[in-house]
């Protein structure tokens, strides 16, 4: 008895410290992941930072006549010089465009381009996109919407772009509305999409918050004032159906009964 108690006592303190040490390993494994959420995002985004100046820097280093470099009679350089310097003559380009004089300088230098059988191409599409992203700036996504794809019954994040027009809606003869189905975890990439207005059902959760739950994998859901936080757990389970109650057992008559003639 003394040594079967003895073993169970041990047993106990041996599993005690191994769950103890489990606990603190978590602990650390789970700071460490809370310090690299925090930290990774910062230095990966300080990296590009400083790697954009000194490009900028570089860049104009080296096309800057050195009478006209301020860290020609400085004795230290001044970081950031080059892009301060490049914002500038972009904005002086567009100020100058923006006149009758540089109107007509830039559709001669197209005109230009378009003579050269490679680089017309190279230049048509880096123009073409450079002009779609500055002109949707002002108007990129509004809502967050539900649609059912890619089968009625499975539901899935869209962004509302815009009403559609032109020849679509002549063919379609209904409204319907542009979206943009993102793909997980990248939402960069996905599927433009024709949607009836009446299958679409507007959320109220803004395009960032719709952005977190594309890329976290719907790990990351926002709140929801409207409703449970977590509607799955209010689904009633159906109870199972009681097992069936054994038949009883019927009695077989005696064989050893007295014979009642006899």
């Amino acid at each position: 008895m003394n040594d079967e108690t003895e073993d169970k006592s041990d047993e106990s303190e041996g599993s005690g410290f191994l769950s103890r040490r489990r606990h603190r390993w978590w602990d650390v494994r789970a700071s460490f992941l809370t310090g690299l959420v925090v930290a990774a995002p910062l230095g990966i985004t300080a990296y590009l930072a400083v790697a954009l100046i000194n490009f900028a820097d570089g860049v104009v280093g080296t096309m800057l006549p050195e009478r006209y470099n301020p860290e020609t009679y400085l004795p230290f350089s001044i970081p950031g010089l080059g892009l301060i310097i490049v914002v500038l003559a972009i904005t002086l380009l567009g100020a100058l465009t923006a006149n009758l004089f540089g109107h007509a300088l830039v559709g001669y230098m197209g005109r230009l381009i378009d003579r050269l059988p490679v680089v017309r191409t190279v230049y048509g599409a880096l123009r073409q996109i450079f002009e779609t992203v500055v002109s949707q700036s002002e108007r990129s996504f509004q809502q967050v919407g539900l649609i059912q794809y890619p089968r009625p019954g499975l539901w899935a994040i869209v962004f509302i772009a815009a009403r559609t027009r032109g020849e679509i809606i002549h063919h379609t003869k209904e409204e319907m509305v542009s979206v943009f189905l993102p793909t997980t975890p990248n939402p960069t990439s996905g599927f433009l999409l024709f949607v009836p207005r009446k299958d679409i059902v507007i959320l109220e959760m803004s395009v960032e918050e719709g952005a977190k739950l594309v890329i976290s994998g719907g790990l990351v859901v926002p709140d929801f004032s409207g409703g449970l936080q977590n509607p799955c757990k209010a689904i009633p389970v159906a109870p199972e159906p009681p097992l069936p109650e054994p038949a009883p057992e019927v009695s077989k008559p005696s064989s050893d009964k007295p014979d009642e003639a006899a």
